[in-house]
């Protein structure tokens, strides 16, 4: 009985595996990006209403605050509403813009997770 060393593949067979294992590495970095891109959509659709209200909430702030000026040069009694409905979408634009800017402080809008694999990736090789 013959004992067989296990062979060498030679430089066409390392060239292959190696690409081989290249090409492994891509699809998943390509996967993981993937992944991370549509919770990213998701966060980004997101933000795009928020964004949406609060400049609704600011335009409101602004049509009534200027229409509060108007009647407080009127000397009517009816500015007082006009204020307060002022001061409400004022509190919301500012709530709705302390939420856009919490989510992005979170950073769910960048890739941690693929930055830091190709970051690896790039250590690895380098």
């Amino acid at each position: 009985m013959e004992h067989s060393e296990p062979q060498n593949p030679g430089l066409i067979g390392s060239l292959a595996g190696v690409a081989k294992n290249s090409l492994r590495l891509l699809l998943a970095r390509i996967e993981l990006a993937a992944c991370e891109l549509s919770e990213v959509r998701n966060h980004l659709v997101q933000l795009s209403v928020l964004f949406a209200l609060a400049m609704l909430a600011a335009w409101f702030a602004i049509a009534f605050g200027t229409a509060t000026l108007i009647y407080l040069a009127w000397e009517a009694l009816g500015w007082k509403i006009l204020l307060i409905l002022t001061a409400v979408f004022v509190v919301v634009a500012v709530a709705l813009v302390m939420s856009i800017m919490k989510l992005i402080r979170q950073g769910k809008l960048a890739l941690p997770s693929t930055m830091a694999e190709l970051k690896a990736d790039r250590d690895m090789l380098l």
